[in-house]
């Protein structure tokens, strides 16, 4: 059986798990992962179990905040601001693919275009394994909280 040739978007970031060590597998499917539910569906796992990788913008200095949340749960913005220090908003499409080089719905939590303050959702580390988007809207990989952590450099917070 021959391996599916990955796209430029989900080459890219299998080529940078590759490079920081990480043994994660991306895997790109005919099916939509764009949406937590639509990932939970096409690999099978609960929802919770989906890493949803939003970014965030700071009302002051307009930095990105990339967040890492469980697919079951809404990012509490008033929480959120109080971790960061500022307010702050969801980004645009525009201000998404600056600051990470990926369309929403394929953002992934590492092998972003510029360096991102990353929270980590405590929730995430409630499972054995979870999965992340690797650059497009059909690919994701299976990784351990543990991984997730050491590959972003994120700080677990409570933003729920």
């Amino acid at each position: 059986m021959t391996e599916k040739v990955l796209s430029a978007g989900a080459q890219k970031i299998q080529d940078t798990l590759l490079a920081k060590g990480f043994q994660c597998r991306v895997m790109e499917l005919e099916k939509s992962t764009r949406s937590a539910a639509e990932a939970a569906q096409a690999v099978g796992c609960h929802i919770a179990q989906i890493v949803k990788s939003l970014v965030f913008r700071g009302k002051t200095t307009q930095k990105a905040y990339l967040v890492v949340v469980s697919g079951a749960n809404r990012v509490n913005e008033k929480k959120l601001s109080e971790t960061v220090g500022e307010t702050v908003k969801m980004a645009d499409a525009d201000f998404v693919r600056k600051t990470t080089g990926f369309v929403i719905g394929g953002v992934p939590p590492m092998g972003h275009t510029m360096l991102l303050e990353t929270l980590i959702d405590t929730d995430l580390l409630k499972h054995e394994k979870i999965w992340a988007a690797a650059g497009t809207p059909n690919a994701l990989f299976c990784l351990t909280p543990e991984e997730l952590a050491a590959m972003t450099g994120g700080r677990v917070v409570s933003i729920t």
